[in-house]
């Protein structure tokens, strides 16, 4: 069985897309590793790109063409400094020259050498092919980016394996809620404590401890850039920043000069439902507005639902318990992370293959479930949580203005989020065995919903809002 880990599902990354940005820069790292390990690196002579169907559809607005030049000249993602990558990419396009891994210059102009196909590659939505000349012959090598930052191979029989995902090593295996629940019951523990079994078979606890940590200091940093950033998101679309706004207005008067006490001052302000539902609305939008300026986020599991995890998550830490510390911050991120690869293993995580169902949707679930547990709920509850928030994001369509991560899709992480609180809410006062649709049965019909779904509304910019509104308009 697959087996997918928390830090497989939340990942530190450059926005705006974990399948259109992220992806396409680990597909660029992997095929280096390959021509190093077939020793034919070092005699590359020219590369060229050719992005395939969504890849190339929406590729500008979501910086495709960036990030694979950043992942060809061997930047790393976690740890780029972001607001240098404008002028990375600009000394690239003046001196059509790249320095291949960091190692070695070569010819490269991007507007010839970054090819946008229109046609779709079979084998799924998001292709890209990257291709070297060597002693004057051309060969190439095809990489698939299947939602989340995760990337395979066309030769791998199902595209949700992966090489590098660990398989058939966690003592208590999970492809299914139900199979989640009969562990909880055999170890008389929370969903919290199995999923950290598992991860302590590939990881002792201190490194599962420092990345958990490191996860939600990214988190916790976005939300605070967002929130301290003011003007227009880059794009064109001219799209003003409203998390500044909304957290002038909510902020109070107290002083503070760091993200942790910037969380501790947010505990003494006013939390009326209206202030609670505009703080939670704020935390979201900040996250998605630093994503869409090609800031550092953690894709939950993708880029362009990354604000619906950390919103809900500091909405517990700064409404319902002001007493949380690492140890409920650790619960929540392995809960949602199980919750998350429950939907990628029986559906998709891929806007691409899904429609917004596939982000939203799942990080709504992911949030609504690791809330759950948080507030006392069973595990039982916890994912009649996560069933609740997908059941009404069911359908939701992925149609980008512009291909860009900005509208609807910044304002939806908003209300993912608010949904998320409802659905664990909504949960913790049912009885489980009341329940007539269980979280497996709804994971299974947002599968055959995605399967439906007319492909223009698959993250292509060719329907609903992508076309009812032009650029023009904005």
């Amino acid at each position: 069985m697959e087996c997918i880990s928390v830090f497989d599902m939340l990942k530190i990354g450059v926005g705006p897309s974990s399948s259109h940005t992220l992806g396409p820069w680990r597909a660029a790292e992997r095929w280096i590793k390959e021509l190093k390990a077939n020793d034919k690196f070092n005699n590359v002579e020219k590369i060229t790109v050719d992005l395939y169907g969504s890849l190339s559809l929406t590729g500008k607005g979501h910086a495709t063409d960036y990030a694979v030049m950043l992942g060809l000249c061997g930047y790393d993602p976690e740890t780029i400094p972001t607001e240098k990558i404008g002028e990375i990419i600009a000394n690239i396009k003046n001196s059509h020259s790249l320095m291949f891994n960091n190692e070695v210059k070569l010819t490269f102009n991007p507007a010839t050498d970054i090819v946008f196909n229109k046609k779709f590659l079979p084998f799924h939505s998001n292709g890209i092919k990257f291709s070297a000349t060597i002693d004057g012959k051309r060969i190439g090598s095809t990489f698939y980016s299947i939602g989340g930052g995760f990337v395979v191979k066309e030769e791998r029989k199902n595209a949700k394996k992966n090489k590098d995902i660990f398989a058939n090593t966690f003592p208590y295996p999970i492809a299914l809620g139900t199979e989640l629940l009969a562990y909880c019951k055999e170890l008389n523990m929370p969903i919290s404590d199995v999923v950290l079994e598992n991860e302590k078979s590939i990881r002792p606890i201190e490194t599962i401890d420092f990345e958990l940590k490191r996860i939600w200091s990214t988190m916790l940093e976005c939300m605070y850039i967002g929130c301290h950033t003011e003007g227009n998101l880059p794009g064109g679309l001219n799209v003003r920043r409203r998390a500044y706004d909304m957290h002038q207005n909510l902020k109070g008067d107290l002083p503070y000069n760091s993200p942790q006490e910037w969380l501790d001052t947010i505990r003494l302000t006013e939390v009326k439902f209206r202030q609670i539902l505009k703080w939670v609305s704020c935390f979201a939008l900040s996250v998605n507005e630093v994503n869409a300026s090609l800031g550092r986020v953690v894709t939950a599991p993708t880029n362009g639902s990354a604000g619906v995890i950390p919103a809900v998550l500091m909405y517990y830490m700064v409404i319902e318990n002001h007493d949380a510390d690492f140890e409920h911050i650790k619960k929540f991120l392995l809960v949602a992370g199980e919750i998350g690869s429950i939907f990628k293993k029986g559906a998709t995580i891929s806007a691409a293959m899904g429609g917004c169902q596939a982000e939203i949707g799942v990080s709504s679930a992911m949030a609504a479930g690791a809330l759950c547990e948080l507030l006392g709920g069973s595990p039982e509850q916890v994912l009649v949580a996560a069933e609740i928030a997908m059941e009404h994001h069911l359908g939701m369509t992925c149609d980008p203005i512009g291909g860009l991560v900005q509208i609807p899709c910044i304002e939806r992480n908003a209300m993912g989020a608010i949904k998320a609180i409802n659905a664990a809410e909504l949960a913790l006062d049912t009885d489980p065995e009341n329940v007539k649709v269980p979280l497996d049965k709804v994971v299974q019909t947002m599968w055959e919903t995605a399967k439906d779904m007319n492909s223009k509304y698959k993250e292509t910019s060719e329907g609903g809002l992508a076309v009812g509104v032009n650029m023009a308009d904005c």
